[in-house]
């Protein structure tokens, strides 16, 4: 398989040298253009080959054309104005996606070329790759411009000695992915799952029979694609599987973590989308099912995307300058630059937040006692040389004193189906927005990290006065959950509470549209896809899974061997049960208050009755495991 086709190179890119190169490798017979729209889907179409050597140059100019049902953007591509293009994207990476269940004449998969691209409608870009694309530039441009206007933001860089330095401002990102396998059918144990990450059974143990086999093969195969896999290891999640004969296991449910090296920002989302579905080809080919769910199992950790954001220069000598890193780094943390854009991220985190957690899912990880990270707060370190990496905060600096490339921020609340070319560029805009104030405020680099370091109440430049933005503490031990909500913000319990925060904080939405990066017409697409998908996965997907549940929680006792507590504990459930969902000629339930609330467009009051329904399912479970567990009967 090492002989085929798997990257396009940039030097073959041109008409002649990729009618070549597709011509020598006839088991490329399809080419699909990969855009994504608002709500993270991308695009898969199967174009003949053909089609793209007939006309090389008009079809890399001029894509394909659709009439918007294949893609979903509200309130842009409405149905009397459907026409989108799907513009190929010549400055990304081009891979070949192969078939291994559809093989040629020759026995060779089928492969299709993979051509990343862009979302058009009456002229204008409107996808969440453009609008990263256009962060990207807008950073750029903003950053020399911020070197001309401050002339003594050189004085922290040594290496740049005039802003025509500068040949290049380079944005770069990373993602570790975490994810769930199992075999298909596999009933789940929450309890044993439960008592298995208490005791540390599974993190970074060895992996065995076809959960080793698919992970050592997605490495492999990323590698072919160039993506330069840095490591694959289990996480914490799981329980040991069952062997059913050689090498072969069942009962599997494990969860792991694949990270490969960075690349500049685009190009990384880009990595991150196609890692997905090359991992996902590679279990299941090994009869495993896999999930990039946020919280696909209540009551265990769920699976989390870390987002390492870095910045630097490039200048035309060659050299690399990170910005983010202070000329003496053993008496500093960072850069102006550096705090400018960890500042920005933080005070503007409630306009960030509802592309970061925009899914029902997303919101049951972040919820304490996971290490998921539900404050607005960062750690920086003990001391400049002991970098901490406090795993409970919103935002991480991680810095290596071998290595000033090393400086960058880790952003810990994304989750594998985040939309993270959105969410990149809201932080980019936002981190603008912090080191303008940063510069503007003529403090010293010492002012600005002591400010930076402030308490509740303290004054501050740029800052809310009434919020602290920096802990060394556990944030979950160390604090109630009342200070926590005091000192660094209330998170939002429901979809709806997170997506009203562009209505609340119109401020703070105004710097996404900076230089149109975000247009409003973007921002309220993006807002109505996340409210429908959110108000109909909550009618009709988590509404009758609950259903299911309850209607799973039976009375298990007869007349034998009961005690008063099972009688009583059973009168609790069966409360809970018709509260949630029978209705009477008097009262109606839970269920069928949030489903009238929605069919009016109450969104309100249905993401009220949400925040009470998940509070009284979990009560619900508890109360029945607690039954369970005190029977020594039970009858079926």
């Amino acid at each position: 398989m090492k002989d085929l086709l798997y990257i396009i190179k940039a030097e073959d890119k041109t008409k002649d040298k990729l009618s070549a190169l597709l011509t020598a490798h006839p088991e490329v017979q399809f080419v699909s253009l990969l855009a994504v729209d608002f709500g993270n889907n991308h695009t898969d179409e199967k174009v003949p080959v053909s089609q793209l050597l007939g006309d090389v140059d008009g079809f890399l100019k001029n894509g394909i054309q659709t009439d918007g049902s294949s893609v979903y953007l509200p309130e842009i591509a409405t149905i009397n104005n459907a026409k989108v293009d799907l513009i190929p994207d010549l400055t990304a990476n081009w891979v070949i996606d192969y078939n291994y269940s559809n093989l040629t004449c020759e026995g060779t998969p089928v492969g299709t070329l993979l051509i990343p691209a862009f979302l058009i409608h009456d002229d204008k870009e409107v996808c969440s790759r453009s609008v990263l694309k256009n962060a990207v530039a807008n950073f750029k441009t903003e950053i020399i411009a911020l070197f001309s206007n401050y002339p003594d933001l050189l004085e922290e860089y040594p290496e740049i000695t005039k802003t025509d330095d500068i040949e290049d401002v380079v944005l770069t990102s990373a993602t570790e992915l975490e994810f769930w396998v199992k075999t298909p059918d596999t009933k789940t144990d929450i309890e044993k799952l439960s008592a298995s990450q208490n005791l540390k059974e599974q993190y970074w143990k060895r992996t065995y029979g076809q959960v080793r086999t698919s992970l050592e093969q997605s490495l492999e195969m990323l590698e072919l694609y160039g993506f330069e896999p840095e490591m694959g290891h289990k996480e914490v999640g799981g329980v040991a599987s069952k062997l059913a004969g050689t090498n072969t296991f069942t009962h599997v449910m494990e969860q792991l973590e694949i990270d490969w090296k960075y690349d500049k920002t685009l190009l990384a989302a880009d990595k991150e989308l196609i890692a997905k579905d090359i991992i996902k080809d590679v279990f299941e080919k090994n009869g495993l099912s896999v999930t990039f769910q946020a919280k696909p199992l209540e009551g265990v950790a769920g699976s989390g995307e870390h987002h390492h954001i870095g910045a630097a220069v490039v200048l035309k000598n060659g050299k690399t300058v990170n910005l983010f890193t202070p000329k003496v780094m053993s008496e500093y943390f960072m850069s102006k630059i550096g705090y400018g854009v960890l500042m920005g991220l933080l005070k503007n985190y409630e306009v960030i937040n509802p592309f970061v957690s925009s899914t029902n899912d997303s919101l049951n990880r972040l919820k304490p006692g996971f290490e998921a990270p539900v404050c607005i707060v960062s750690s920086l370190g003990h001391s400049p040389e002991v970098p901490s990496r406090n795993r409970t905060v919103l935002a991480g600096l991680v810095r290596d004193m071998n290595s000033k490339y090393a400086t960058r921020f880790e952003l810990r609340a994304p989750n594998p189906n985040s939309n993270t070319y959105l969410l990149l560029a809201a932080v980019c805009q936002a981190g603008l927005d912090g080191i303008k104030a940063t510069l503007d405020s003529k403090l010293s680099l010492k002012e600005v990290e002591a400010g930076f370091s402030k308490s509740y109440g303290d004054d501050h430049y740029y800052l809310d006065k009434n919020r602290a933005y920096r802990s060394e503490e556990d944030v979950f031990e160390d604090y109630s959950s009342e200070e926590r909500d005091r000192l660094f913000g209330m998170p939002p319990k429901t979809v709806y509470e997170n997506l009203i925060a562009f209505d609340k904080y119109t401020e703070k939405v105004a710097l996404l549209t900076q230089n149109d990066v975000f247009t409003p017409k973007i921002i309220a697409s993006y807002r109505s896809f996340m409210l429908s998908e959110w108000s109909i996965e909550l009618k009709e997907r988590i509404i009758p899974s609950n259903i299911n549940t309850i209607r799973r929680f039976k009375k298990l006792h007869g007349n034998d061997e009961i005690s008063d507590l099972d009688v009583v504990n059973w009168e609790k459930i069966k409360s809970l049960k018709t509260f949630l969902m029978k209705d009477s000629l008097s009262a109606k339930s839970l269920f069928t208050r949030i489903r009238e609330a929605l069919d009016s467009s109450d969104f309100q009051t249905a993401s009220d009755l949400q925040v009470k329904m998940n509070e009284t399912m979990s009560l619900l479970t508890k109360h029945y495991l607690d039954y369970k567990r005190n029977l020594i009967i039970l009858e079926e």
